[in-house]
């Protein structure tokens, strides 16, 4: 098993593994955000190549097991999430003009991202926000996100940051694996009309990882 940083090399080779993985941490918030896994699919694969942005490999570390992609973690110290997010707009016009979407749809994609924004506490300037880790389910329980995580908190604490935030649906067995690693829930968020879509609650799961970390430091915004 081998963990690298992704770069130009791994771009064309992986893109649709890694929207596979991406989409397997939260469907249910994607697929409401987004309205089907088609849009989603489509978003990863345009920004994949595109450093700056939400799903951008220029945040991704990789776990490669004989050349195959088995396992990712996206994250970076914030700011930045904000950012990473605005940055898919420009890819809608890409999607409009190949029919993935139409003018209609984003009116109803900007809408829904906004309602699913109240799940998503701010993140501390010095934070290392983690986006997701996953791993392949053939896998899964062979310590590949173990390593995953681990070098994450090693990254992590060699930049300096006070802690690591991630964000998680309740109903994702993850939420356990983030336990056995220290990390605590710190809020419970339920925005109502996501839930009622289909949408579960959402932890922000945070580490401590400075003494002098704290909660009250500046904020780079809500999540979108």
């Amino acid at each position: 098993m081998q963990l690298a940083q992704a770069t130009e090399a791994h771009i064309s080779r992986y893109a649709n593994v890694v929207e596979d993985l991406l989409w397997s941490t939260g469907p249910a918030s994607y697929g409401y955000q987004l309205g089907s896994r088609d849009v989603m699919a489509a978003l990863v694969v345009e920004s994949w190549p595109v450093p700056g942005t939400l799903f951008g490999h220029d945040a991704a570390t990789l776990a490669l097991a004989d050349g195959e992609l088995v396992g990712i973690e996206i994250g970076f110290v914030n700011p930045g999430f904000v950012a990473r997010v605005a940055a898919l707009g420009q890819f809608i016009p890409t999607l409009v003009n190949s029919g993935e979407i139409d003018i209609a749809d984003i009116e109803g994609i900007l809408e829904r991202s906004a309602q699913c924004a109240w799940l998503n506490p701010g993140i501390p300037s010095d934070a290392y926000y983690l986006h997701a880790i996953a791993v392949s389910p053939q896998h899964q329980g062979r310590g590949v996100g173990a390593l995953l995580m681990h070098d994450a908190l090693n990254r992590a604490r060699t930049a300096g940051a006070a802690a690591l935030h991630l964000d998680v649906l309740s109903d994702n067995p993850a939420v356990d694996f983030y336990r056995a690693f220290g990390l605590e829930c710190v809020v419970e968020s339920r925005a109502p009309i996501p839930f009622s879509g289909g949408v579960p609650i959402e932890y922000r799961m945070v580490m401590q990882l400075t003494e002098s970390g704290s909660e009250s430091t500046a904020h780079d915004g809500d999540r979108s």
